[in-house]
């Protein structure tokens, strides 16, 4: 089992910067893939980010290239994710999930995931 929670959510002006973290118990971290996903109210959750175990494979959703950074600190069973730039349509709950994943890769799917978060809201005003 491992357990996950996400922190760092809030209200934050367009244009503005947030660093959601994703704290893992449990079971050893190192050999998960996590993912960052959000869902918006009224509408289906999607990818936003994954990372590989290593950090050797990372993955984004275009709607977020070059504004979000997915990076992992596997001493403290932490994945963060950098957010800048944002705007309203970034304005979701965010969930971060972790699947077993010892051969280094990613995926874009909610099923490859076995761990999920609680979410943390991020509400971007305009």
């Amino acid at each position: 089992q491992v357990q996950l929670v996400e922190s760092g959510g809030g209200l934050v002006q367009e244009g503005g910067s947030l660093r959601l973290s994703c704290a893992a118990s449990g079971r050893t971290f190192s050999s998960y893939a996590t993912g960052w996903f959000r869902q918006a109210p009224g509408k289906e959750r999607e990818f936003v980010a994954a990372i590989s175990w290593s950090g050797g494979n990372i993955d984004y959703a275009d709607s977020v290239k070059g504004r979000f950074t997915i990076s992992r600190d596997n001493a403290k069973n932490t994945v963060y994710l950098q957010m800048n730039s944002l705007k309203p349509e970034d304005t979701a709950v965010y969930y971060c999930a972790t699947g077993w994943a010892p051969s280094g890769s990613v995926a874009r799917v909610d099923k490859f995931y076995d761990y999920w978060g609680q979410g943390t809201q991020v509400t971007v005003s305009s």
